[in-house]
């Protein structure tokens, strides 16, 4: 399934209610979580099961929404993003959905959470330095209508705790 087949089917389709995963399933995951560009012959090798089968459990756990997608761990010090912060946001009582669009937007946004708490959203983002962090908070989501209120945690040093880190 193509990405923008998963990102549809994230964003208007519902998949199937989850099947239980046996302990290839799980194994399949973890190696590919691991290294996502492992190929189909290493999986079968590593799981004991043939190509065919790696493959089409691979391709059941996509269509069944469990692989989201695959992707680069990156180090965003050495990619030129040097500054994180995770910053908090109130917003506006049901405005989830449309503040959830506008952050996606934003250059360096790394991880949107809707939580529970003393504050509604968490953003993880990625700037340049300080001066592009301020402009991203002041300027951009400052601007957002739904926005009551921001609060900026700078993140002084950061570990990976995916497979094999």
């Amino acid at each position: 399934m193509a990405p923008e087949q998963m990102a549809e089917r994230a964003e208007g389709g519902t998949p199937p209610p989850p099947r239980p995963l046996d302990a290839i399933d799980q194994a399949i995951l973890q190696m590919l979580q691991a290294d996502g560009r492992a190929s189909i012959r290493s999986v079968a090798e590593r799981v004991h099961v043939s190509r065919a089968n790696a493959y089409a459990r691979i391709n059941r756990l996509i269509e069944d929404g469990v692989i989201r997608g695959f992707g680069a761990r990156v180090d965003h010090e050495r990619a030129g993003q040097g500054t994180s912060a995770y910053i908090t946001l109130k917003i506006v009582q049901n405005s989830w959905r449309t503040v959830r669009e506008q952050l996606r937007q934003l250059p360096g946004a790394d991880h949107i959470a809707l939580v529970g708490g003393d504050f509604d959203v968490l953003l993880l983002v990625h700037t340049p330095d300080n001066k592009a962090l301020r402009e991203l908070v002041l300027m951009r989501l400052q601007a957002i209508p739904e926005v009551l209120s921001t609060r900026t945690l700078l993140v002084f040093e950061e570990e990976d705790l995916g497979p094999e880190a």
